[in-house]
């Protein structure tokens, strides 16, 4: 059997003319091959590019890196998880926060973490530092979760100390305005007496201009000793409103294997830049979860102003917040943060 139908036939049972047509016809092109005639003009055809729509092309690229430089901005003004992950930049963030209220524990919370691009290495390769690395994941697993990553409180102090500290490496590549890649590999440390605990994390996203508009879809895997493996697909749309509002739609979902439960958030967030010096925030989500069943856990709605208190790195953020979660029957329950921060970057 043979495949595809086709059947081997002998040389020998093929017809002289036949045979007379097949050496012709390979002479032919054997010629043509080595006598080629130069190219003409007539003998190209030309593809006419059609220019009926090249008029719309600056005003697209002119709206597009509009958006994009004012998000850039936005979000390295407020120190957040997209300008720590794929910034160009150098980033150091050191955070003393303290919630009171509704899910606040009345202690103030230390964290830091530390983005350094390794010169020699064009920026390819980066050293990571971080505390409770699995808290900065871009949705709710890790503060969702009771028991597992609760702060631990040093004796007669005031100050919530971090659980653990971590240390990465991290190989990237990057186009500026369309994609994002990200490896890392490290090792948790929770405590001088336990031993270290490996872990690794990887990242990828991409954005796409949609007239006004902007989207961006991100991708993480990860895999942590204290809630295991899973991955957080992140949906995020954006568009200028004017020159100092943005607006932001962000759809997430963080699955964990463990759990065998998914981790679903909506924020929609009104970003207004009042002067170099101050911002405002306004936004309004939804946190559910899947398993046992699907299930709004927490409606919230916040303002969050942050003022640049010194220079390029010192800042105060004041954050009132109202919940409606659902271990309360939905009933209203204020809280109110406060965050002192240092940040420093290559940018600034």
């Amino acid at each position: 059997m043979y495949p595809f139908g086709f059947m081997s036939i002998p040389p020998s049972s093929l017809p002289l003319g036949l045979l007379s047509g097949i050496a012709l016809l390979f002479s032919l092109k054997a010629i043509g091959a080595e006598q080629t005639v130069p190219a003409t003009p007539q003998t190209i055809p030309q593809t006419q590019q059609s220019d009926r729509f090249d008029s719309m092309d600056s005003p697209r690229d002119y709206l597009s890196g509009k958006i994009t430089s004012f998000a850039s901005y936005i979000d390295r003004f407020f120190g957040g998880d997209r300008h720590y992950q794929e910034s160009n930049d150098s980033v150091v963030q050191m955070d003393l926060t303290r919630t009171t209220g509704y899910g606040g524990d009345d202690k103030f919370n230390l964290s830091t973490r530390l983005n350094l691009r390794l010169p020699i290495t064009e920026g390819q390769l980066r050293l990571l530092l971080e505390t409770d690395p699995e808290q900065n994941l871009t949705t709710e697993p890790a503060k969702g979760q009771a028991g597992t990553n609760k702060k631990i409180i040093a004796p007669s102090s005031n100050v919530a100390t971090p659980k653990s500290v971590a240390a990465a490496l991290r190989y990237e590549k990057k186009d500026e305005s369309r994609w994002y890649g990200s490896t890392d590999v490290g090792i948790q440390f929770h405590g001088i007496t336990t031993d270290p605990n490996p872990f690794a994390r990887a990242r990828g996203s991409y954005s796409l201009p949609l007239g006004q508009w902007r989207l961006k879809a991100a991708e993480t895997l990860f895999l942590f000793h204290t809630i295991g493996a899973g991955e957080t697909t992140q949906l995020d749309l954006e568009r200028l409103l004017s020159e100092p509002l943005l607006f932001r739609s962000t759809t997430s979902a963080t699955w964990l294997f463990d759990t065998e439960n998914y981790y679903l958030r909506q924020d929609l967030s009104v970003y207004h830049t009042l002067s170099d010096r101050t911002a405002l925030l306004y936004q309004a989500s939804a946190i559910g979860v899947t398993n046992p069943h699907y299930q709004v856990t927490d409606y919230v709605a916040l303002l969050h102003y942050r003022y640049r208190l010194h220079r390029e790195w010192l800042f105060f953020e004041l954050s009132p917040q109202l919940h409606f979660p659902a271990e309360k029957n939905y009933q209203s329950s204020p809280a109110l943060s406060m965050r002192l921060e240092v940040l420093f970057d290559d940018s600034r």
